[in-house]
């Protein structure tokens, strides 16, 4: 646009050759000429504010649309944050029951073992008793000889 403008403000026609001002000399035709160009010129900066106004439409448009983009975008990475928390609750959650299952199972385990120990020293409480009796009653019958336990006995521990 500033090409033409200049071009149009440069151009001067030679003036017509029929014409002359008194003395022979060309008369001067640039108010004329100026007149000519007046019409193309004012379509130019017509054309040129035009111009300059979808310039503007398309920046602002541009800065609307970037703004917008940067909203989404602000609103995917809260979104993904969101989700970020969720699955590291639920991941807790889950670990937090893996681990309260683990615990309740060696729980369940240890009441069962010792339930089972339980039940052994129980069984084994009599005959114990039973030898304890044995060899009180032994050296009670022998008063002179020293204590001491059945043959085979030495070196065990608890029967």
């Amino acid at each position: 646009m500033a090409g033409l403008r200049d071009f149009l403000l440069r151009f001067r026609p030679v003036g017509s050759p029929g014409r002359a001002a008194p003395g022979g000399v060309p008369a001067d035709r640039t108010a004329e000429l100026t007149a000519e160009l007046d019409p193309p010129l004012a379509l130019l900066e017509e054309a040129e504010e035009e111009a300059r106004h979808i310039r503007d439409g398309a920046a602002r448009e541009a800065a609307e649309r970037r703004r917008a983009a940067e909203r989404q975008a602000q609103e995917i990475v809260e979104s993904s944050q969101d989700r970020a928390r969720e699955v590291r609750a639920t991941s807790a959650a889950r670990v937090r029951r893996n681990a309260e299952a683990e615990a309740a199972e060696l729980l369940a385990t240890a009441q069962r073992e010792t339930a089972a120990v339980r039940r052994r020293a129980e069984e084994r409480m009599p005959r114990l008793l039973d030898r304890v009796a044995d060899m009180v009653a032994e050296d009670i019958e022998t008063p002179h000889a020293p204590a001491k336990g059945r043959p085979g006995d030495a070196g065990r521990r608890n029967p």
